[in-house]
């Protein structure tokens, strides 16, 4: 990892905690402007410095700081939603390979962050499923959990990834000690 790598890795965490104050209330998982920083971080750091941002934000969140949507603390590992902020921290790394194997272009950004929305809806589906089964006692939980936990975000998010896709490649500009896919 470079040094410009490494002293943004911290905004980042920052930005994502920022994203979870921008929010439109939701059950069972609030609509929120975390995954548009959460992609941004692998995008534009890379795929393990983008993994290592969101780890620092997930782990202060589970030290107590109210950084989540639904406010923070080790209790939050039993929430519905947790399993999102679990591919928070996934999704930086396949989107960031993507960016790294194609460049920086609308396409490569808009292609990168659609495989990291996949990524964390994924996981988060999976967990979400397995709390609403194993924990809440719901008999309809792939039916709630899709449309709760999917269908509803998916406009959202595609909007989010149509804007990075215009956003990152104008004002991102990396420089030329970036390390090469190859390095990587």
């Amino acid at each position: 990892m470079t040094m410009r790598q490494i002293s943004i890795i911290p905004l980042f965490a920052a930005l994502t905690a920022l994203g979870a104050l921008i929010r439109i209330p939701f059950i069972p998982v609030p609509i929120t402007l975390q995954t548009f920083f959460v992609l941004m971080s692998g995008i534009v750091l890379g795929p393990k410095a983008g993994f290592y941002s969101q780890v620092i934000y997930l782990l202060i969140g589970l030290m107590g700081l109210p950084v989540f949507a639904g406010g923070g603390g080790l209790s939050y590992i039993f929430k519905p939603s947790f399993g999102y902020l679990i591919g928070f921290m996934l999704a930086p790394i396949p989107a960031g390979y993507v960016v790294n194997k194609m460049g920086i272009s609308p396409v490569s950004v808009f292609l990168a962050a659609l495989v990291g929305s996949a990524t964390i809806y994924l996981i988060g589906m999976t967990y979400l499923i397995f709390n609403m089964i194993y924990m809440l006692q719901q008999p309809n939980a792939i039916g709630i959990a899709l449309k709760a936990g999917l269908l509803v975000f998916l406009p959202g998010d595609f909007l989010k990834c149509i804007l990075m896709a215009f956003l990152i490649p104008k004002v991102y500009r990396p420089d030329s000690k970036q390390p090469t896919p190859e390095q990587i």
